[in-house]
């Protein structure tokens, strides 16, 4: 997981710096750029299942899309995903693909509309592990066993 925040923070960045965007605005438009639309198709299909998995309200959707082991943690972070979220009837009206980091990273911003018309907006990372799509919305992933956590604060040497 430790991979996935790091992955998440560098995308950012990219992202915010700026790279040429894919657009496949509404829920019927065509896939991306015809340079990587298997990467474009999989990540807005993860995209749709992750809107999916909060429309039905869904903690097994959810880690599905998430790729994380179905664990208590990842239970008790899906649940409240989804009491902030979950249930609202979202359609999506668009979604943006920018592959930042290659074939496997991209950022999707994602904008939808629940079923009382307001909107919202969220910007995903979109991670391919072994030719699946997994979007990073679990942030709380427990480290390995055994291995140390990386740490950003600076040394008191």
């Amino acid at each position: 997981m430790q991979r996935r925040r790091l992955i998440a923070v560098a995308a950012a960045l990219v992202v915010a710096s700026g790279c040429s965007a894919q657009s496949d605005d509404g829920p019927s438009a065509g896939s991306a750029s015809s340079s990587a639309p298997e990467s474009a198709d999989g990540a807005r299909q993860a995209v749709e299942s992750y809107v999916q998995a909060l429309n039905s309200r869904s903690v097994s959707g959810l880690i599905s899309v998430g790729g994380v082991k179905d664990a208590a943690w990842s239970r008790k972070e899906a649940d409240q995903i989804l009491s902030e979220r979950g249930g609202r009837g979202f359609t999506i009206k668009g979604v943006q693909t920018q592959q930042d980091m290659g074939p496997d990273v991209a950022s999707v911003r994602l904008s939808v509309e629940d079923k009382s018309g307001k909107p919202l907006r969220e910007t995903l990372t979109a991670v391919r592990e072994k030719k699946a799509w997994h979007l990073v919305v679990f942030t709380n992933q427990p480290a390995d066993q055994g291995k140390e956590s990386a740490s950003t604060d600076k040394s008191s040497s």
